[in-house]
């Protein structure tokens, strides 16, 4: 074959060009410091860098922005924990002093108003929030945990509860003659010796009951008959029975729990609207006391006893029903109706840290926030309160009796009506001290049940932080990794392609040479 001078030509143009496609590569190489540029350069190291870009986008994400996020719902949670267990040790004080005997009413004033405003300090960090978002909430982080109002709105609730909630109570009956409106704690200086008053005696004047009861979340509730509660629950041989409660109030001239105590009532249930509480009679206390869950069946929980009423006046502060309990309101709207399934789940919140790991990042109210805690408030504040008012007759009749002479118009007879009004005011002042030392002592127990509920949900907070924490120091690790093999499979090696492309410089330069000089030659110069 012969080789004339265009081959030789178009050799050298070709050999030239692809040393200069060479030098482009390296070239490129150096200013991108990458491998490739495009898939078709190396398909191998494409599809890798494509699987490990993925693979630090994710982790980037979790390690980044979803643990710190995470970390930051949690921090909030804690500290709100921490002032609920503060504010706890505080009613727990209050709550012991308020059981020692020897208390002045000022004293006791005291405690009724530092009880009442802790109360409120507990349940105003049940708002707290993060970045907008209610953190106690569960699902509805754009609600608020309490009204923050007073608001006129009517729920349907219905409350799921067993029979460790029915209690039994002391109620001290100061009604003048033991019904009517007037008390004995209404007694002053200028009544006490008027015909509503006069008639006072140790005997007829004040009285003692023993009710069995259930203390609803809320009281103040609608007193409309059409809206009287339901009591629902299984008796022993698996049927569902319910009870219809009657509307009364603690403040009727007919006194409610006297009425409940009465022989002919043993089935019937008498609801207070005003106070929140269900009064049973002796033969409902005993079928609601015996109500357990049966062993043989799986989808059902026998033990319940459910509780249906309404309330339409909310208090600010108050706790919104729907983070609760089932309930419907006004315009129809449900809330938690899968709460009424046998084994419903909480409303849990959970992060995606990691490849396929998820964490739990939220406690709900009903982990610490309880209306219990406000309610057991309200008993012992009610029952302080009513010891204050007594002593403060107290004082005032034997101030009184001080006060007067015996040249007074009907000093005896004055004097007969006071010391009969003291002996009653005695004998009630005896049976509320008794009441409160009882309420109190057994307050004490309540609110360590509290703290201790409190606790364990702070405990479950900080493992759940601990566990995030290691979670975070992997995720750092992987991350490193993975930019590593990122690095490793897309960066080039700068010294090494710094090399090649001097060569490949040299060689195109050189190559330039040549080619000029055997250009010069043709098949004359050789015959």
């Amino acid at each position: 074959m012969r080789i004339t001078n265009k081959i030789m030509q178009n050799n050298s143009l070709s050999n030239i060009n692809a040393n200069k496609v060479t030098q482009d590569k390296l070239n490129t190489m150096m200013s991108t410091q990458k491998k490739i540029t495009k898939p078709s350069d190396d398909p191998v190291i494409a599809i890798r860098a494509l699987r490990l870009r993925s693979s630090v986008s994710q982790i980037t994400q979790y390690y980044e922005k979803n643990v710190p996020d995470a970390q930051s719902w949690l921090k909030v949670t804690e500290d709100s924990l921490n002032n609920v267990t503060s504010v706890l040790t505080s009613m727990i004080e209050q709550v012991t002093k308020g059981s020692t005997e020897s208390l002045k009413t000022t004293d006791r004033e005291v405690i009724i108003e530092q009880l009442k405003a802790l109360r409120s300090e507990l349940y105003a960090t049940g708002d707290a929030d993060y970045a907008g978002r209610y953190i106690f909430t569960g699902y509805r982080t754009d609600t608020s945990l309490s009204f923050t109002e007073a608001t006129t709105k009517k729920y349907t609730i219905t409350e799921q509860l067993d029979a460790s909630v029915i209690d039994q109570i002391t109620h001290i009956n100061t009604k003048i003659g033991g019904t009517g409106t007037k008390s004995i704690t209404d007694l002053n200086d200028s009544n006490y010796n008027t015909a509503d008053y006069s008639g006072i005696t140790e005997q007829n004047s004040v009285n003692s009951t023993q009710v069995y009861r259930i203390r609803l979340a809320y009281d103040n509730c609608t007193d409309d008959t059409a809206d009287a509660p339901v009591i629902q629950y299984t008796n022993e041989y698996g049927a569902t029975k319910t009870y219809t409660a009657e509307i009364a109030h603690s403040y009727d001239t007919t006194d409610p729990y006297e009425e409940i105590a009465k022989a002919g009532n043993e089935d019937k249930v008498i609801f207070l609207a005003d106070t929140g509480e269900l009064l049973l009679g002796s033969n409902v206390y005993s079928n609601l006391i015996n109500t357990k869950d049966f062993v043989n069946t799986s989808s059902k929980d026998e033990g319940e006893i459910r509780i249906t009423y309404s309330k339409s006046s909310w208090e600010k502060n108050d706790l919104r029903p729907q983070h609760y309990f089932y309930c419907v309101d006004e315009e129809g709207v449900e809330y938690n109706p899968h709460y009424l399934e046998y084994g419903h789940s909480r409303q849990s919140m959970e992060y995606d840290v990691g490849f396929n790991q998820t964490i739990e990042i939220n406690t709900t109210a009903d982990e610490c926030y309880t209306h219990d805690i406000g309610r057991e408030v309200d008993d012992l504040v009610a029952a302080m309160q009513q010891m204050v008012d007594i002593e403060k007759t107290i004082s005032m009749l034997e101030d009184t009796m001080k006060s007067l002479s015996e040249s007074d118009t009907d000093y005896d007879t004055k004097m007969a009506t006071l010391q009969a009004q003291l002996d009653a005011a005695n004998k009630a002042q005896t049976l509320i001290k008794e009441n409160v030392e009882v309420e109190f002592t057994a307050g004490i127990t309540a609110m360590q049940g509290f703290l201790n509920q409190t606790n364990v949900a702070l405990t479950n907070c900080g493992t759940r932080g601990a566990k995030l924490d290691l979670i975070e120091s992997r995720l750092m690790s992987q991350q490193t990794t993975f930019e590593t093999l990122q690095s490793e499979n897309e960066d080039a090696d700068i010294t090494e392609v710094a090399i090649k492309l001097n060569s490949a410089e040299l060689t195109y330069e050189a190559s330039l040479m040549a080619t000029g000089k055997i250009m010069q030659n043709s098949l004359l110069n050789f015959i």
